[in-house]
């Protein structure tokens, strides 16, 4: 469900090339819906929602692509995207049932050497996510990037925007692992006794994601690597109506790729540096940035927003306009008018059907001599 729009995009691109201004407008719509979701992300506590968030954030990565023109693109990340976001799922779902049903990470805590397995799919997916080189995500993640820069749809501004993402995505999904499975165990003492790794029925399609999440990307390796064909463009090819990007110099997207791995391991090295441990250094750095922090952790008050200006305001709206004033008003009273009205004339003509012999006798006299009256 959540593709179907990437999908309608892709496969009307030859529709979409035409209008210029929409497709920058998706491009922005993207960009935007990538940066915000990754800064909620970074502060989430729930193992659930750290994901949820990454999802909508690579979702708008993908909507990047479509907007500069990169259709191919953005569906190698759609495709790569389900092999590293379906382990990372299931293998939270793994955490969760291992920690009797617990999301919040700061219950967490050292789970590593009781769950090998879980740990090490889910740290394959992070660095499949986090676009490290040479797993899948750093193929198709790379391939947006630069026709996000070289495409005549794209921008620097965009590209720009689009590499701060791929940094705070480095950095929140390492700080769920280094909440997860390092430091000290932060699990309820009852509930540690117990923990043991998922068994085979769950580890089994973890490995199998885990192995796709490693080698999908070399599906589709970007031409600049000259190391296999471009399976992904070869079989697509002439399904979707590329834009053509400009001639960028091979050396600039050797730049810019390094840069985005670069900011990458530095993400990941700042998430180890904060949470490897737990909260105690991440919680002093809080309490200097708490405005930042109460916003991300908020979600940037969206929902009271949407509460404020449109569910409150519609809810008053039915309440006092469609239901007191029209519904009971004209509805209601339409309906128990006409039932009125039918009962009225049901009492006035009951006399008619009383059951009473002489009195059909009497009727049907009356009815034979104003019969007789007519026809005389």
């Amino acid at each position: 469900m959540v593709t179907a729009g990437l999908y309608m995009v892709a496969r009307l691109s030859h529709l979409f090339v035409l209008a210029p201004f929409t497709m920058n407008v998706i491009a922005v719509v993207g960009t935007v819906t990538a940066l915000l979701a990754a800064t909620v992300a970074i502060t989430q506590t729930d193992i659930k929602r750290v994901l949820a968030y990454s999802t909508v954030s690579q979702l708008g990565y993908m909507f990047l692509a479509m907007g500069v023109g990169a259709f191919g693109a953005g569906v190698f990340h759609v495709m790569t995207h389900a092999f590293f976001k379906a382990l990372l799922f299931l293998g939270s779902g793994s955490v969760i049932l291992a920690v009797h049903h617990e999301q919040d990470m700061r219950k967490m805590g050292a789970l590593k050497n009781k769950l090998p397995i879980t740990y090490i799919t889910m740290l394959l997916g992070t660095l499949a996510i986090s676009g490290i080189p040479f797993f899948s995500g750093f193929f198709s993640k790379d391939e947006i990037l630069w026709k996000a820069y070289s495409s005549p749809l794209g921008n620097p501004w965009l590209w720009g925007v689009g590499f701060l993402t791929a940094g705070l995505t480095a950095f929140y999904m390492f700080r769920m692992i280094y909440l997860t499975f390092h430091g000290e165990s932060r699990v309820d003492s009852h509930t540690a006794e117990h923990v043991h790794e998922s068994p085979l029925s769950m580890t089994i399609p973890l490995m199998i994601l885990a192995l796709l999440a490693v080698t999908g990307g070399f599906f589709g390796v970007p031409h600049v690597f000259h190391l296999i064909p471009n399976g992904m463009e070869n079989y697509f090819h002439g399904f979707f109506t590329e834009i053509p990007s400009g001639h960028g110099a091979v050396s600039t997207e050797w730049t810019l790729m390094g840069f985005s791995v670069a900011f990458a391991l530095l993400a990941w090295f700042v998430a180890g540096r904060l949470y490897h441990s737990g909260f105690d250094l991440a919680s002093r750095l809080r309490s200097k940035c708490e405005p930042l922090y109460q916003l991300s952790l908020n979600k940037w008050y969206v929902d009271e927003f949407y509460n404020s200006v449109i569910i409150q305001p519609g809810r008053l709206f039915s309440t006092h306009i469609l239901w007191r004033l029209f519904d009971q008003n004209v509805i209601d009273r339409a309906v128990n008018t006409t039932a009125d009205v039918t009962r009225m004339i049901g009492n006035s003509i009951r006399p008619l059907q009383n059951g009473l012999t002489q009195n059909y006798a009497l009727i049907f006299t009356l009815g034979a001599f104003l019969i007789l009256w007519f026809v005389t």
